[in-house]
């Protein structure tokens, strides 16, 4: 496919067309979940910046852009399937399967073998990196939660919810793991904090 052209005005009165060509409005449910989807890649795409800047441990960094770089690539996938008008199908067009979620689970299983179970709650943080995997994490319950109210209204494949519903779960398992691995700390959640004081 080649995009010749960025600005075409057929969008300055608040309506897009999904692919098959079926007009909606910009603020219907199905486009404020591949919108969503859109900002969680776009996330992404600012960790894989960030991990690669990264130079305590190596293996580590490769680890992560090749898993980034496969989520990235599902995710777009996803998009174009809520990008596209209902009953309609085209020739390659991109799937999200079980087998995806499937992957995702095995993923985290993988850096859980290294990781203590948690006894608390832990606060978003651990570092550049983890933290921006946080932010991912809570973009990608938002995707989710769109995505459940969009099957309320029209016909979607289970696997994207669940392939949404297990990502969260991985970028939160990552951003822990990722913060181990650079020798980056947890921060617990504490129930009654030291209220902070200038003095």
């Amino acid at each position: 496919m080649r995009i010749s052209k960025v600005y075409t005005r057929t969008g300055d009165a608040g309506k897009t067309r999904l692919a098959g060509g079926q007009e909606v409005w910009k603020d219907s449910v199905r486009v404020e979940a591949y919108g969503t989807v859109d900002e969680l890649n776009s996330m992404l795409g600012l960790a894989r910046a960030s991990n690669e800047r990264s130079e305590s441990n190596a293996d580590a960094s490769h680890f992560m852009e090749k898993t980034l770089k496969w989520t990235q690539n599902k995710l777009f996938d996803l998009g174009g399937i809520l990008a596209t008008a209902p009953g309609e199908s085209f020739p390659n067009m991109p799937t999200v399967t079980a087998a995806d979620v499937a992957h995702l689970e095995h993923l985290i299983d993988e850096c859980q073998k290294d990781l203590a179970p948690l006894k608390e709650f832990i606060l978003p943080g651990g570092g550049q990196l983890p933290a921006l995997l946080h932010v991912a994490r809570t973009i990608c319950r938002r995707a989710e939660r769109l995505c459940v109210t969009l099957s309320k209204e029209e016909s979607i494949e289970k696997e994207m919810v669940s392939f949404l519903n297990r990502l969260s779960d991985a970028l939160f398992v990552f951003a822990r793991w990722v913060a181990k691995q650079h020798g980056e700390p947890e921060v617990l959640w504490e129930r009654e904090p030291e209220q902070p004081s200038k003095s």
